[in-house]
């Protein structure tokens, strides 16, 4: 049984802002998929909601005049997959959606809520990490913009006012055309399993030489992160297996994973280092690199 004291259905995102002020003890919720469990597990915090689900301007992906790639943070999981912009143009983050949960889940959680959970497992962050997607809030006082890397602020704590909503993930053009990118997930079993760590890399190729690098990961830290010194030390480098070895070397220093129920600190690094090396190579052959 839910304990739900109040569950107002907003209609438009202005609604939705309009009732979180006149409800200052409110939550949102969209696709449930975590809400629901929290209040399950009677977190009172939570009694209070605003359902967003149904809004229809918060479900799409598009390409604007400028070439970037847009999408709306209603968006569920399962559209995402079946998104030929998506498909065509940042694959990775199909892979990241598929990874996650199982079919009924990716039919019902949203990737807003999957970012806005401020979780590091959360499997679309290290793809949007990697993208140096940009977050578009919406709340009383107009509309901002913030990278996504500076959007989370600790574990379970993301950088959302009071009385914002979360509209949509932006993907400029520069920070997606030219690149090849590939999503790992490891976990202890294939269905519908937290990742153990998950790593996202995304990379540009000229000649032979690694023109831009990016890697992230969740799991390896108390919220996604950037590997931004192994980022720096391998830019402008050949590609080779040695390059392969040099990135899960110098990756361990970037990350502070720490030992949980699920797995130790030191079996966590040995996963980070291994999943630095097959998400690369991965995304080095989406390149056409050959070595």
């Amino acid at each position: 049984m839910f304990d739900l004291k109040k569950n107002i259905k907003a209609e438009t995102v202005d609604k939705a802002i309009k009732h979180l002020a006149e409800n200052p003890d409110a939550k949102l919720i969209a696709g449930g998929t975590d809400v629901l469990i929290k209040l399950r597990q009677g977190k009172s915090e939570y009694c209070e909601l605003v359902d967003i689900h149904d809004i229809d301007e918060l479900k799409f992906i598009r390409i604007d005049d400028d070439k970037s790639i847009v999408i709306g943070s209603g968006m569920v999981f399962s559209k995402i997959i079946e998104s030929d912009i998506i498909k065509k143009h940042i694959p990775m983050l199909c892979e990241a959606a598929e990874s996650l949960g199982g079919p009924q889940v990716r039919n019902m959680a949203t990737i807003g809520g999957n970012i806005c959970n401020g979780v590091t497992s959360a499997d679309s962050a290290s793809s949007l990490f990697t993208l140096n997607a940009i977050l578009i809030l919406k709340g009383e006082d107009g509309t901002r913009e913030i990278p996504i890397s500076d959007f989370y602020l600790g574990p379970g704590r993301v950088d959302l006012k009071k009385c914002e909503v979360l509209t949509a993930f932006k993907i400029t053009h520069d920070n997606y055309q030219g690149y090849f990118g590939h999503y790992y997930k490891y976990a202890m079993r294939d269905a519908m399993d937290i990742a153990t760590i998950g790593c996202a890399v995304c990379l540009k190729t000229k000649n032979g030489i690694l023109k831009d690098y990016r890697i992230a990961y969740g799991v390896a830290g108390p919220v996604p992160m950037r590997c931004r010194e192994t980022e720096k030390t391998v830019i402008n480098k050949k590609v080779s297996k040695d390059l392969l070895d040099e990135i899960a070397k110098t990756v361990e220093k970037d990350v502070n994973p720490r030992t949980s129920w699920r797995a130790s600190r030191e079996f966590r690094i040995n996963i980070i280092k291994e999943l630095s090396k097959r998400a690369t190579k991965k995304a080095l052959k989406r390149a056409g690199e050959k070595f």
